[in-house]
């Protein structure tokens, strides 16, 4: 609580003033024209004065970006308790500007319990084995083939590879999975996965820095780092609450005949519950999205969000899982059969990392695939080796056959030669995730006018991938400038435009739009860090979930606000009667201060119609 100071050190001030008052019974002893002045009087003016010319030091640097605030209703209460010398009521002024930052602070740091929470867990300590000894170090000494001992119970350090062992591991804090996952050899571990009850031998396949729970971690940093550009959401009702607060305190000071009453109603004026109001919302909204895997970088991404009519998707690991599927396999002739051209390709491809050597081995029986020699791989083309006795060609028909007339397929497909004839073809089809439908529905419910996809494939597949997803407007054969021209070329009464995507093809394009938001399950570095918002696991329909949480989070912050202000003029109404003094008005306003706090606190419970929203049973 770095400003928690300030309010120590008025409570203090008053402890004193209370004691030269009320116990020592000290009398006025300086004269400052025609004042006699207390201590007590003395030292509340001081600081006072000094706040005073903090908060208008604030106001002329807003003045000059060509912004107002409500801060100088707070100036204008303190200056008015000083001319009228009700130095008691100035104490409750200073109490309540001091205590409402430092209550806005401990709110905040509940708000923000699950991402400090997210910060506190990650894992700093690793077992590395050497020459069969276990030797402590910290995860960021481990080196990329390092092998390294996770106990049970431990946190797997950084990402790797089991070697040896089996066990369960809790991935729920990456991906969303509340059952826990069974791996053995061969298995991937994400660094920040909970082992169960088998201590594993793992080999590092990633440094600390580039391991998954790392990245996240890093992503909270960066969202805490970057301030909510509009914790004073008030600010954009300052002008009229500013006008409306000076006419009463006027009006109160011209039926009366009394200063006094001016200042009693510039007390109650204050406007520290409007400023608490709307940081805390956003903080609460926050960490709300942290709780639903969602890391949300600063606060005007909240508004935009909650604003968004037009969605823009990425094809590819987006709109679909990024994982094809052999959809057919097309002998040349009657000399191979189906599965024979299929088991050899998959024999040849099984230490391919490719995207589509990767499909086309688990589409295939793993008792169909053999050990490969003589393997050779040409980039860009294709592969080769021998298989069973077969020298195997796949790739590319101009790499496999280039002289041979081959008859191409449309979408994505390897072709076969085998012993130097060619065999055949396979084509693989992108399998759209079985949530893309329902939440492209669901993001129409909530608001959203125009619904784009943007894909660099050709249009025979784009078109039976984006009809299936339900999609507006569906635009092919796109290079990354070309999504970005299409994003920026979005009429301005369709926008905030929000951005999804997962590769790093897609980065240029998340900046393009008001809000980018990343597919971040898979470690997509460079769309995480050009992105405005990042879903941690591999589920699109964070993406509503997204909407939802800023939604509900906006309706808060400006309910909240709204609240504040008809509280804080129904005061200054009774104020302008002369029936509260200076100082009860002032403790009045602590009292709007907890109201207000409480309501931005609301942020943080989930949206209404979960149905709608899709944050049912989550």
């Amino acid at each position: 609580m770095k400003r928690q100071w300030k309010f120590w050190v008025v409570v203090a001030l008053g402890i004193v003033a209370v004691v030269c008052d009320f116990v020592l019974h000290l009398e006025p002893f300086f004269q400052f024209f025609s004042w006699k002045m207390s201590i007590s009087e003395i030292l509340i003016d001081i600081v006072g004065i000094f706040m005073a010319y903090e908060l208008l030091a604030e106001i002329i640097s807003d003045l000059k970006n060509g912004r107002w605030g409500v801060d100088v209703l707070a100036v204008i209460a303190v200056i008015s308790t000083i001319l009228i010398r009700d130095h008691w009521a100035e104490w409750m002024i200073l109490i309540m500007m001091t205590g409402g930052e430092t209550l806005e602070d401990y709110a905040t740091s509940q708000a923000d319990k699950e991402l400090r929470a997210l910060l506190s867990r990650a894992p700093r300590m690793a077992n590395r084995l050497i020459n069969g000894k276990i030797e402590q170090v910290k995860v960021e000494d481990l080196a990329v083939a390092d092998h390294v001992l996770v106990r049970p119970g431990e946190q797997v350090p950084v990402d790797g590879v089991i070697v040896d062992g089996e066990s369960s591991f809790d991935q729920s804090s990456l991906t969303g999975e509340s059952v826990p996952v069974e791996k053995g050899p061969d298995d991937e571990l994400m660094s920040g996965s909970i082992n169960g009850d088998g201590a594993v031998e793992m080999k590092v396949t990633k440094l600390a820095k580039d391991s998954e729970y790392q990245t996240i971690v890093a992503l909270v940093k960066s969202s805490q780092a970057q301030p909510a550009k509009f914790v004073k959401m008030a600010d954009r009702y300052a002008v009229p609450f500013t006008i409306i607060s000076l006419v009463i305190g006027i009006a109160a000071w011209i039926f009366s005949g009394n200063p006094v009453r001016f200042a009693e109603v510039m007390v109650v004026a204050s406007p520290c519950p409007l400023l608490i109001a709307a940081p805390v919302a956003m903080v609460s909204g926050m960490s709300s999205m942290s709780k639903h895997h969602i890391i949300v970088k600063s606060g005007p991404t909240l508004e935009k969000l909650s604003r968004a009519k037009t969605f823009a998707f990425d094809k590819t690991g987006t709109l679909t899982q990024n994982q094809l599927e052999v959809e057919e396999v097309i002998p040349a002739t009657d000399k191979f059969s189906k599965d024979q051209i299929q088991a050899l390709a998959a024999s040849v491809e099984q230490q391919s990392t490719h995207i589509v050597a990767v499909s086309l081995v688990k589409s295939t029986d793993k008792a169909a695939l053999k050990p490969v020699s003589d393997l050779t791989e040409t980039t860009a083309q294709g592969v080769e080796g021998v298989v069973d006795g077969h020298r195997v060609k796949v790739g590319k028909a101009s790499f496999v056959a280039p002289d041979q007339d081959v008859k191409r397929v449309s979408g994505s497909a390897v072709y076969v030669t085998i012993d130097g004839e060619y065999a055949g073809c396979i084509s693989l089809r992108d399998q759209i995730r079985p949530e893309t439908p329902e939440t492209l529905a669901r993001l129409r419910r909530q608001g959203a006018h125009h619904i784009m996809m943007l894909t660099g494939d050709r249009e025979a597949v784009a078109q039976k991938i984006g009809k299936a997803a339900g999609v507006d407007d569906i635009r092919h054969d796109l290079l990354p400038s070309e999504k970005i021209a299409a994003i920026k070329n979005v009429k301005p009464a369709d926008r905030p435009v929000v951005m999804v995507g997962d590769g790093v093809n897609d980065a240029p394009s998340l900046t393009a739009a008001d809000v980018g938001i990343a597919m971040g399950a898979k470690g997509a570095t460079a769309a995480s860090e050009s992105a405005d918002a990042v879903i941690m696991v591999n589920d699109l329909s964070k993406v509503n979930d997204a909407v939802a949480i800023s939604k509900h989070t906006m309706k808060v912050a400006n309910i909240d606000v709204l609240t504040a202000i008809a509280i804080v003029i129904i005061i200054e109404l009774i104020a302008f009667t002369g029936v509260i003094p200076a100082i009860i008005g002032a403790i009045l306003q602590e009292v709007v201060d907890m109201i207000t706090i409480s309501l931005a606190l609301l942020a943080k419970t989930e949206p209404k119609n979960p149905e709608q929203t899709g944050l049912a049973g989550k």
